[in-house]
């Protein structure tokens, strides 16, 4: 089923990507990429030094002049050529991106369809670069406002999502006219190594972009300390969003920051309830719940909560949990011993705390090989347990009962983070309160489809600033220059 011989070549005919070429070596050696799903090496992908790094930060500096000089137009047929190569490796890129986070297959296909979406997307808004004139007081005069590249984009992607967030990065700083080093997460090179080899075939000239694979040492002080490197986007943590922040002041760097989350999911007592719980629980696990914007808090009105919880226990249990390449597997692992070790720490918490584990809390039986853990659903918790007040990024459900419309404003504002959140009620009235009172960088009403090309994607508080997607994602890679002209 895992073809070994197949995926131990995924890295030997790529590696870095510097000025337009593939390197099978790096000055910092090798890195081991590990399955998790059975916790074998998989492959060991070229890591870079410092001297690596800084060859790739010289070729997107030349890379820059070459691209932001290039017709609009013509980047957008290149971003164009690059999703239909993309559109062609399909099956191939869906597979490496099982291997290297475990997700089902499925999901692996979706992420790189969202991914080709960002492409054509961005192919678009390249042509919609627009500027304004503003009538001047000056006689004879008027002011022009444009927009040019921000400059040398590095961007710094998180594994859950290793195809998409990086194109979320790449196909705006393309379309904008700037040069990307890509830095992926060690966990996953593989699947950053295809996208940037279809955007080599796709014609992207040679520096335009980049790829380095690494430790921190090696990879994220010399980007950070660069002057050539004029904007960092990351999707990561927050811990290290906070640091980025700081380690951009030195050379006054633009930051955009898409970190972590802990979204509530409030379920109001008019809803179908059978409905919603067969939306909200393989949302929740899709990815093993190793994602930013899924679900972590659900708070469901005191009159539903007992048969909403029975529901979403039964349905957990039900999950057929496997290796992502089995297309019958509907979660798989997650990524690493640290993320159990973490799930372990949760649900301790919330024993400790009094709470009822009504599904999962462990290893599953049968599962001795990988990083699995069972599909988790806890209730009777405080709201300051771990489960309910800390992004907990994973399969893990904590179940909360409410009483009124205010109370759980209150309680699903009371905390830091403020990326994705979600209501389900069948009453307009209730839609608009909820959107105008939930503070979130995103709302999803019935829905948990927040992310989308043609959508801004982004949090506020600790969870971030700026916005992926959309016509608004363009203008974090862009520079407003005003011109006054006076004839």
């Amino acid at each position: 089923m895992l073809q070994t011989g197949i995926a131990k070549r995924m890295y030997q005919d790529h590696g870095l990507f510097i000025d337009g070429r593939w390197r099978d070596t790096g000055g910092g050696g090798t890195l081991d990429v590990v399955d998790p799903a059975t916790g074998d090496v998989i492959g060991t992908a070229p890591s870079a030094s410092k001297a690596d790094v800084e060859e790739a930060i010289a070729a997107a500096q030349n890379g820059l002049l070459k691209w932001r000089a290039t017709p609009a137009w013509t980047r957008a047929d290149v971003l164009h050529a690059a999703a239909n190569v993309m559109l062609a490796r399909v099956e191939d890129c869906a597979r490496r991106i099982v291997l290297e986070t475990g997700k089902p297959i499925a999901l692996a296909r979706r992420e790189w369809a969202l991914s080709i979406d960002q492409f054509r997307w961005y192919a678009e808004e390249a042509r919609r670069i627009y500027g304004r004139v503003v009538e001047s007081r000056a006689p004879g005069g008027r002011i022009e406002v444009s927009h040019e590249p921000v400059g040398v984009v590095a961007a710094f992607a998180a594994w859950n999502f290793p195809a998409v967030l990086i194109a979320r990065k790449v196909a705006p700083a393309l379309a904008a006219g700037c040069s990307v080093i890509v830095r992926p997460s060690r966990e996953t090179p593989g699947c950053a190594m295809l996208l940037v080899d279809c955007l080599r075939e796709a014609g992207v000239p040679a520096g335009v972009v980049n790829l380095v694979i690494g430790p921190t040492s090696a990879t994220y002080n010399p980007i950070m300390a660069s002057p050539l490197v004029r904007k960092i986007s990351l999707t990561g943590s927050t811990a290290v969003g906070q640091q980025m922040i700081r380690d951009s002041a030195a050379t006054m760097k633009r930051v955009s920051m898409e970190l972590g989350g802990n979204a509530p999911v409030i379920v109001f007592d008019d809803v179908a309830l059978d409905g919603v719980l067969d939306i909200c629980v393989p949302v929740k696990y899709a990815n093993a719940g190793q994602v930013c914007v899924t679900g972590d808090r659900f708070y469901v009105h005191e009159s539903l909560h007992d048969k909403f919880v029975s529901g979403f226990a039964a349905r957990a249990k039900a999950l057929k949990l496997g290796h992502g390449l089995d297309e019958a597997t509907q979660m798989g692992p997650v990524i690493n011993q640290r993320r159990v070790d973490a799930m372990e720490a949760i649900v301790a918490d919330a024993k400790a705390r009094g709470g009822k584990i009504e599904a999962g809390g462990g290893r599953p039986a049968g599962q001795n090989k990988g990083y699995f853990f069972a599909p988790t659903v806890i209730s009777g918790l405080p709201d300051d347990s771990i489960a309910l007040a800390e992004e907990n990024f994973g399969p893990i459900a904590a179940i909360t009962p409410f009483k009124d419309s205010d109370e759980v404003y209150t309680r699903a504002n009371a905390n830091d983070y403020g990326l994705a959140s979600y209501v389900f009620t069948r009453s307009p009235a209730r839609m608009r309160e909820a959107a105008a009172r939930i503070e979130a960088g995103m709302v999803g009403v019935n829905s948990f489809a927040l992310a989308a090309a043609e959508a801004p994607f982004g949090g506020i508080k600790f969870s971030g600033m700026g916005r992926e997607g959309g016509s608004e994602g363009i203008h974090d890679y862009m520079n407003v220059k005003l011109a006054q002209m006076t004839v």
